[in-house]
């Protein structure tokens, strides 16, 4: 098969098209011929060096695809070949071939194409198990979306307004906040033009938001802390603006506010299990009732994933990159 490998770190003409040997299902896996996979961020840092697969993944990039069983190992049942799946990875996406726990796996849902459904595994996961499972959002409250028009900024909006909820989201261009409103977005913030935390604090009367899906990290801790409602909570999933911030713990204690920082490549197989079916549970029947939709910028081919990337380090899209194999 091939794969995207990344022989030496660096820019995105690291990542090279190789001829590599097949994947083998062991114990509990099942191997899924390739659709789509999709471009995240992690990604990118791993591509750069900065972020290793956990030991025993994949070294090829990829955290998420869509295809069709092709194999399936000992221990494994619910799943036959040919069945159109996708899968949250902790590697290998970018490859015509990979290796899936049985845990990790998802039916592609009703109604939708298989390479689309490549841009869910990822972001559906990490909306879900941050601003649901850990932040607990609840109907009539308000979630802040920070990058609302990235791949997990489109998933977080709809999710929330699916829920009740109203959102705020920031992004850096009209463009992209129409869109973020076409999706349920109430509240919109240009980041380059506005400070969202009296944004909210004003669309609000004052409260603040309820919950905050954050990727900013360090240069947003103290604002993001600022703009948190009173019992509110802090979901940081990214470190774009950096590693170490100063919080205000004084803030944060007559708020009685919390702040959570969660990461999902690296959480065991029984965690990822326990998140997947969660979202089998609450977040797929929202696609069959179209409540719900991928949002999917471009499609390119696999072999090209270095213009992929080029596309998403410089913020040139909405929603989610698709690369696919055929």
């Amino acid at each position: 098969m091939h794969a995207i490998t990344i022989p030496e770190p660096g820019g995105p003409e690291a990542l090279v098209w190789a001829e590599v040997s097949d994947p083998q299902p062991g114990e509990g896996e099942v191997l899924v011929e390739v659709a789509a996979s999709a471009v995240n961020r992690a990604d990118i840092m791993q591509r750069q060096g900065f972020y290793d697969p956990p030991p025993g993944a994949s070294a090829y990039p990829g955290l998420e695809c869509s295809g069709r069983v092709a194999e399936v190992g000992p221990g494994v049942s619910g799943w036959a070949v040919g069945d159109e799946v996708c899968a949250l990875l902790a590697g290998g996406g970018y490859a015509e071939k990979v290796v899936v726990p049985a845990g990790q796996l998802l039916p592609v849902p009703q109604g939708l194409d298989v390479k689309r459904a490549a841009a869910l595994p990822e972001v559906v996961c990490t909306v879900w198990s941050n601003v649901f499972m850990v932040a607990h959002l609840r109907p009539g409250e308000t979630l802040l979306v920070h990058g609302g028009s990235s791949g997990i900024g489109t998933m977080a909006i709809q999710l929330a307004k699916a829920v009740g909820a109203k959102v705020a989201v920031t992004a850096g261009t009209k463009e992209k906040l129409e869109r973020c409103a076409e999706l349920g977005a109430d509240i919109l913030i240009n980041y380059r033009e506005q400070d969202f935390v009296a944004e909210v604090k004003d669309a609000t009367g004052g409260a603040g938001a309820d919950v905050i899906l954050d990727n900013m990290g360090a240069k947003y801790l103290d604002r993001n802390v600022q703009a948190l409602a009173v019992n509110g909570r802090l979901a940081i999933i990214g470190m774009q603006g950096g590693r170490k911030g100063e919080l205000n713990i004084g803030t944060l204690l007559a708020k009685r506010a919390a702040v959570s920082a969660t990461s999902l490549r690296a959480r065991p197989l029984e965690e990822k299990a326990a998140i997947v079916a969660a979202v089998k549970e609450h977040v797929w029947p929202l696609f069959a009732g179209g409540h719900v939709r991928p949002v999917v910028d471009r499609e390119m081919p696999m072999s090209e994933a270095a213009e992929g990337h080029r596309v998403v380090e410089e913020s040139g899209h909405i929603g989610k990159v698709l690369l696919v194999t055929s």
